[in-house]
């Protein structure tokens, strides 16, 4: 379904522009794909950006006629700054995770559950189709993530985490700060009282009668746990040397690095893929194969431009800035999550792509208040595209 490739995700954002106005606004919460953009696992990984998208719906639309599509471009920026502000919260999902996968050792029932929610063999049906179509695709509808999230949390009463490692060890747009903040926002830790619950009349009308299920909770009380901490500072952009020995480090946070090469004239470049640190679990080889193509589509792409091209490690990074004589390394800033985790010990330049420094300062709050700011941001984008 996904070929990961910048000239993939072009061809799927023009096929769907002409759409992203009315159409997108009346039918986007149908549980079809053929409805929505399906842009997530190249967004996520930035094979294309939000701006090239926004720019290119901006091109065919006014703000207004494609409102809801902007906002849920900017919902996934505004979960990413609403982390960065506070990444304390993903520190205490790893633990609490790791406290869940401990359970299912010792606790036989809770096993048995957590393996048939897996595999799809809760006997509901609609959850077992999701379950099945999540592992074999590697996507699923962003309402039927929410129904699923609801079900595995109030149906079959199994921990929030385990279901957001779940999604993040199959989903090719598993995204460290909008999977972890929806499942707690599904379980009234986000908005603190507020819980999302699936009810059947919904899964009906928007599965357009596929499904009308039996026997789900009709009552979700939210979870108990740890409030969202007090906001941090706002991450600043690191600051480099053009004329300084320089490698440019790629990772699968940011696999358009187009507008850093437009600055500096890196002497080589490495690659690194940490996939696999996204879960204590095995994550699913389409979810790996996807960010490893898309690491050789970015090699390929900006080939005359990138030096000679490693693939390196976390663990091997520093020998390879050695061998090349560097006196710096420059990368994308690297979000809250498990990339950054691995490379804490790094030496590096941490440069913030404009985008996300107009934004992030925004996510102080709920997104309601940040949604405020969309149009401002919008202009600034429709300006540059106008340049």
């Amino acid at each position: 379904m996904f070929e990961p490739s910048y000239t993939a995700a072009l061809e799927r954002l023009n096929a769907f522009v002409p759409h992203a106005g009315r159409d997108y606004a009346s039918k986007r919460n149908y549980d079809d794909l053929a409805y929505v953009s399906a842009l997530s696992p190249y967004i996520r990984h930035r094979l294309i950006t939000e701006e090239d998208v926004l720019k290119a719906t901006l091109s065919r639309h006014s703000a207004s006629a494609a409102e809801k599509f902007f906002q849920e471009v900017y919902w996934r920026t505004y979960w990413k700054g609403w982390l960065e502000l506070r990444p304390g919260v993903w520190a205490q999902y790893r633990s609490d995770l790791q406290a869940a996968l401990n359970r299912i050792q010792t606790e036989s029932g809770l096993r048995q559950d957590w393996e048939a929610a897996c595999k799809g063999e809760t006997g509901i049906a609609c959850f077992d189709h999701w379950a099945r179509q999540l592992t074999e695709t590697g996507y699923l509808h962003n309402h039927a993530r929410m129904w699923f999230a609801s079900i595995w949390i109030f149906t079959l009463r199994l921990p929030w985490t385990l279901g957001a490692d779940f999604f993040l060890r199959h989903l090719l747009d598993g995204d460290p700060a909008s999977n972890t903040l929806s499942w707690r926002w599904v379980g009234g830790l986000q908005t603190i009282g507020k819980t999302y619950l699936a009810r059947p009349d919904n899964i009906a009308k928007y599965t357009e009668g596929r499904f009308n299920p039996t026997g789900l909770a009709s009552f979700a009380a939210p979870l108990e746990g740890t409030p969202p901490p007090a906001r941090g500072p706002v991450p600043v952009s690191g600051s480099f040397d053009p004329n300084r020995r320089t490698g440019l480090l790629v990772t699968e946070e940011d696999l358009s690095p187009g507008w850093l090469l437009d600055q500096l004239r890196p002497v080589a470049t490495a690659t690194l893929q940490t996939t696999q640190t996204r879960s204590p679990l095995a994550v699913s080889p389409n979810v790996t194969e996807f960010v490893r193509g898309g690491l050789h589509d970015c090699s390929a792409r900006f080939a005359q431009r990138l030096g000679p091209v490693t693939e390196v490690t976390a663990q091997t990074l520093a020998a390879w800035a050695s061998a090349h004589d560097l006196d710096q390394i420059v990368t994308s800033y690297v979000p809250t999550g498990p990339t950054r985790d691995a490379l804490q010990d790094a030496n590096l330049v941490q440069v913030l792509r404009p985008y996300d420094a107009a934004a992030w300062p925004h996510a102080t709050h709920g997104f309601f208040r940040f949604k405020e700011k969309i149009p401002g941001l919008l202009g600034q984008i429709k300006g540059l595209s106008a340049v």
